[in-house]
């Protein structure tokens, strides 16, 4: 993850809670004191937010200082610790709310992706994210993925070509676009195209694309459709895939399962903030 874009991702989050000043802890407290607080897991799940606690505190106070009990990609048991942070009062109060907000999301992220690789059950098959994630949390969201035992799509409009139905209908074939994008396109851009049949993928394999994507299809679909695939290239399964099917998919073949689910739709892993009172 990278660092720089995180804190300034950070200071954008904590302003947005913080404003000019957190008015709770100014009026109650004259002095600063030096208290202890834990998180503490509320559920069974897989934690990520390391960075977030670390980089966190060091934004709001540096002399806070993060004891971690458990690091990112670590199985986490309903009331275990997770991290144990010792300063002041009111920047361990301040910033309680942010940070909570934050790695609940994205524990829930991996707890759910290494859910779906537990099901799936085959190491030879990559489960991976989407561009469903919420808007300002991508970086964090895909990061929460990785912790999870997955592995991440493109990041972005800007780093790879997904030809998709909307494309291949504006474009009046998959061979049209394809062509229009080799027009434009540099050799280090690959070209991935969605097919949902038969001669979808025929005129796919035609345009000698890098990856195929096989949308919206029931196993038995997929592994008709993989014969006519070359092993070099790149195949993907994506659509109607849940946690509770994914199992089906074990012997497709593809080289990756593409899950919208592990970002849009993942449940908050409940995690709490504790005092622990003053520190020694």
């Amino acid at each position: 993850m990278n660092k720089w874009l995180l804190r300034k991702q950070l200071e954008a989050f904590f302003h947005e809670d913080i404003g000019d000043g957190d008015k709770t802890t100014e009026y109650l407290f004259e002095t600063d004191r030096v208290i202890e607080g834990a998180y503490i897991a509320k559920g069974n799940g897989i934690f990520s937010g390391e960075s977030i606690l670390i980089e966190g505190y060091q934004l709001l106070d540096q002399k806070v200082e993060v004891h971690l009990m458990k690091r990112d990609g670590d199985i986490v048991r309903k009331g275990e610790t997770i991290a144990v942070v010792s300063g002041s009062n009111q920047a361990l109060l301040t910033g309680e709310r942010v940070l909570l907000n934050l790695i609940q999301r994205m524990s829930g992220i991996a707890t759910v992706t290494n859910q779906a690789v537990r099901r799936l059950d085959n190491p030879d098959i990559r489960i991976c994210d989407t561009r469903k994630t919420t808007p300002g949390l991508r970086m964090l969201e895909k990061y929460a993925v990785r912790c999870g035992g997955g592995f991440n799509h493109r990041h972005g409009l800007y780093d790879a070509v997904m030809i998709k139905d909307n494309h291949i209908e504006s474009m009046g074939s998959i061979t049209n676009a394809v062509e229009q994008v080799r027009k434009k396109a540099g050799h280090m851009i690959n070209i991935e195209v969605e097919v949902e049949n038969e001669s979808q993928l025929e005129e796919a394999l035609q345009a000698n694309v890098d990856v195929i994507m096989l949308d919206n299809l029931e196993p038995v679909q997929i592994i008709k459709l993989m014969k006519n695939i070359p092993d070099n290239m790149t195949t993907e399964a994506s659509g109607n895939i849940t946690v509770d099917n994914i199992a089906a998919y074990r012997d497709t073949g593809v080289d990756y399962i593409s899950l919208g689910f592990i970002t849009h739709s993942a449940k908050a892993m409940d995690i709490s903030f504790r005092l622990m009172g003053e520190s020694k």
